[in-house]
């Protein structure tokens, strides 16, 4: 008697790379955030190299800009979950684009002071809100649940190679050109992202357009509160939200003060500053790498843990540190590589075990919740690292912010987080209530 066939096999899930509506994503993504992370190096630049904004003022410039992540998260994933995400990224790429290139013009006009700088932080900041749920759900729609991970490491690399391009070219364009040059390049990166993604074909199921009449005819507050209920109610998208929340505070916290330290206290140019800070991207590059890799041997939570203690533990070399000397330029760039790679090792895994636990119906609103409560503190955080570096001083704000920042692989090691292998847990369909 032969014995019965032996089943075959899964196939492995077939390569992104050869995918060219994928490439297209991956292309438009790129040059987004390529605008993004420019944006974010130019702005504080000018206001501290070219309008001499104080520590108080440069704080407020920042919180101005991170604002939109508490007052908007939740919109946007009600809206996303409802819209196609194409669409929302199409929409505000060309929005970025309209007001950096507004920015610009007013700059070369001589009219871009703290007040307009302010504006344009905060509407960049909203549009690029919306852009960030949006991208998430986009992968979700597009790719298999067994192609996620290679997914956000390819979507997540090339954010880490914006970490590498963007900073150094906004620093380089503020110190040796002038800011209106500098947000002009922000505004044609969203430009090219815009044609990009127009050109993205596969049609896209709106996973609430499809749910039954009563659900699609929720309003907004209902949907909000549904995805407030499934976070609260997983325990692991809980632990996420707790440690993100006590990362971004005090990274946001240090980041204020390290945008003042190394100009004012080391005595670092624009154009220094912007390697300094470029140095995290070849990093981050190597963290995804590390993404698709290490957590299906290791197991997810020693790699969540383990990393955020490495990448967190960097930063407080950064005190330590004095003078302008090349020994000094180098350490930087190693402590800004070791936590661009950690970090960025944490921001993939973390990314993949959300999406993996959440529903499709559920994709975009779970990440503007973990958005709205993590990243909602970024503005109190930049407000307390302006507050801190005012009356404590540069060097002793910088040593307690950066202290701060470990508190939040602490919360991960107490949490379910710690105890996720090396195979993620199947999506939980929330409990849905009168």
């Amino acid at each position: 008697m032969r014995p019965p066939p032996s089943s075959p096999s899964p196939s492995p899930p077939p390569s992104l790379r050869r995918d060219t509506d994928f490439r297209r994503l991956w292309a438009g993504q790129t040059a987004s955030q390529l605008g993004e992370h420019t944006t974010l190096v130019v702005l504080p630049l000018f206001a501290v190299l070219t309008l001499d904004a104080g520590a108080g003022q440069l704080g407020v410039l920042r919180a101005v800009g991170q604002a939109p992540i508490l007052l908007l998260s939740l919109l946007a994933g009600a809206w996303v979950d409802r819209w196609r995400a194409r669409t929302v990224m199409v929409l505000t790429d060309a929005a970025r684009a309209v007001a950096l290139g507004a920015a610009a013009v007013a700059g070369l006009l001589g009219l871009l002071g703290l007040p307009a700088l302010f504006v344009v932080a905060f509407t960049v900041g909203a549009l690029s809100v919306l852009f960030d749920v949006a991208y998430q759900a986009s992968l979700v729609r597009m790719v298999r649940r067994d192609q996620l991970v290679r997914g956000n490491s390819a979507l997540e690399g090339s954010r880490s190679a914006a970490q590498i391009g963007g900073p150094a070219l906004g620093g380089a364009l503020v110190s040796l050109l002038s800011a209106p040059v500098a947000a002009a390049a922000g505004a044609l990166f969203f430009a090219v992202s815009f044609v990009s993604l127009r050109r993205i074909r596969r049609p896209e199921s709106v996973p609430e357009r499809v749910a039954p009449v009563p659900e699609r005819a929720a309003p907004v507050r209902a949907r909000i509160r549904e995805g407030l209920r499934f976070v609260a109610g997983n325990a692991w998208l809980r632990a996420v939200c707790l440690a993100s929340a006590a990362f971004q505070l005090s990274f946001a916290a240090t980041m204020t003060v390290y945008l003042l330290f190394l100009p004012r206290e080391l005595g670092l140019t624009g154009a220094t500053v912007g390697l300094a800070l470029a140095a995290s991207g070849p990093g981050a590059l190597l963290g995804s790498v590390l993404a698709a890799r290490l957590p299906g041997r290791l197991g997810h939570g020693v790699v969540l843990v383990s990393a955020a203690v490495l990448g967190n533990g960097a930063l407080l070399c950064v005190p330590a540190l004095h003078g302008s000397s090349t020994a000094t330029i180098l350490a930087l760039l190693a402590v800004n590589f070791v936590f661009g790679t950690f970090s960025q090792l944490v921001n993939v895994t973390v990314m993949s075990v959300r999406q993996a636990v959440t529903p499709d119906g559920m994709q975009g609103r779970a990440a503007a919740t973990i958005t709205f409560v993590g990243m909602g503190f970024t503005p109190l955080g930049s407000l307390l690292g302006g507050l801190l570096a005012q009356e404590w001083g540069l060097r002793t704000g910088l040593l307690v912010t950066a202290a701060g920042m470990m508190l939040s692989p602490v919360l991960m090691a107490a949490s379910p987080l710690a105890r996720l292998g090396r195979v993620l847990p199947a999506p939980r369909e929330p409990r849905h209530t009168e």
